[in-house]
């Protein structure tokens, strides 16, 4: 007598238990490999950054960075083993059941069962936070935090998934129970919107909770920044601001972020100290690049794409026969749907990361062209050159590694491109 053919939700199953493997031994096995790199590049500074990194430089990075690939290699044996213990191991099943002996109305009890689940991952996360912060970061001289502004930053962080995490479930939760096979259009529509609303009040009204903005006071270094946006043709509504990076950490950077009026640059205090006003901006052009490139934007659309596709396909797996059962729930829930959403998707995701990582990469070529359109490429090379050499940067990563991970090109590629561009630009004003 021949077997029943197995479900979709069996197929689902085995493929998750398939990709979470993989994921597992390639986090693995690229962490290893970047160790390895780390260790073989410890005492040889590339030949580009012989004048500008000292060999006690190159050793931090290595150091520095091979110690935050071994707690990679630990973060991807823990994450999967609580992966494993939610699903297979029937750890939601659970949860959904207890909270189901409560005899909650819904939503209310699928909102339980999500908060509970969420503060489970928070716990498990916390020891590597605390470990990152206070050992790994602190080693290398980068941490500024105190106990005191952790605790605070946490106590922030839940006070805020509760205040507009909470009701965006409830309503998630409400409109998968009552909108019928098609709830998924509705809740990608709103998901859309608190996500547009997020990124719109962000600069204003929730970054200020965790860090101090105050607009940029320099005023040669105002000059230069209004000039360089005249030059771009941006018009920016609000100030440029500095953040007290150096409150938690000496690492320095700079973004852009806000849409509409809330439009804002910020500047790391850090940076702020180390780079030369022509550096700064120089570093600056290259963020408005992302912005004049409409590179946020497509990441955005491509986020909110992605989402929706996922959402698509959870509709219709949760309408699948035996897709609740495989993970050990009793019957259909839309709280268990969403939670196993949240804890499968990454895993599916991952094996994208190479593609997203390359497509990234090729943004910041094309943010460095546009910087050096507007400002000497030399001075971006060298601003870049400084934030390698204070964030301890690695700068040969393992080819590997970095095509996975890496969100900006490798050091040595990019400084050698601009470099060209420097070059090139210089012979054509020569010839002119």
């Amino acid at each position: 007598m021949s077997a029943a053919p197995a479900s979709i939700g069996a197929w689902f199953a085995a493929a998750f238990a398939a990709a979470l493997a993989a994921q597992t031994a390639l986090r693995w096995w690229l962490s290893t490999r970047q160790i390895a790199a780390m260790a073989a590049g410890r005492e040889r500074v590339p030949a580009a950054f012989a004048r500008h990194i000292r060999i006690d430089d190159q050793r931090k990075a290595a150091d520095y960075t091979a110690a935050r690939a071994r707690l990679a290699r630990v973060a991807a044996g823990v994450d999967a083993g609580v992966k494993l213990a939610l699903t297979f191991g029937g750890g939601l099943a659970a949860i959904d059941a207890a909270v189901a002996r409560r005899a909650l109305a819904e939503p209310w009890a699928g909102l339980v069962v999500i908060c509970a689940v969420y503060l489970l991952l928070e716990l498990v996360a916390l020891p590597f936070a605390v470990w990152r912060t206070f050992a790994l970061e602190a080693r290398f001289g980068f941490n500024r935090s105190t106990p005191r502004l952790f605790v605070a930053d946490r106590v922030r962080e839940l006070a805020l998934a509760a205040l507009l995490g909470a009701p965006l479930a409830l309503a998630t939760l409400a409109i998968m129970r009552n909108a019928g096979a098609l709830w998924w259009l509705e809740v990608w529509f709103l998901w859309i919107a608190v996500s547009v609303a997020l990124t719109w009040a962000a600069p204003r009204y929730l970054a200020p909770l965790f860090n101090r903005f105050t607009p940029l006071e320099d005023p040669l270094l105002a000059r230069r920044v209004a000039e360089l946006l005249e030059r771009c043709g941006f018009r920016l509504d609000g100030a440029v601001y500095v953040m007290d990076g150096s409150r938690r950490s000496a690492h320095g950077n700079a973004y852009f972020t806000g849409i509409g009026r809330h439009k804002r640059i910020v500047l790391f205090d850090t940076l702020v100290a180390r780079l030369s006003p022509a550096e700064i901006e120089a570093v600056l052009a290259h963020e408005l690049g992302h912005y004049r490139l409409h590179h946020v934007r497509r990441h955005l659309v491509l986020s909110v794409l992605a989402t929706g596709a996922g959402l698509a396909a959870l509709a219709w797996l949760a309408r699948q026969p035996g897709f609740y059962a495989e993970f050990g729930l009793a019957g259909p829930s839309a709280a268990g749907a969403l939670v196993l959403f949240a804890l499968t998707v990454p895993t599916f995701a991952y094996l994208a990361k190479p593609l997203r990582a390359w497509w990234s990469r090729r943004h910041e070529f094309e943010a460095d062209d546009f910087a050096a359109a507007h400002a000497p490429a030399s001075d971006l090379a060298t601003a870049l050159v400084a934030l390698y050499r204070d964030n301890a940067t690695a700068l040969e990563p393992d080819p590997l590694h970095s095509a996975f991970y890496d969100t900006h090109p490798p050091a040595t590629v990019r400084i050698a491109r601009l470099e060209a561009r420097g070059a090139s630009r210089a012979a054509g004003v020569a010839s002119a």
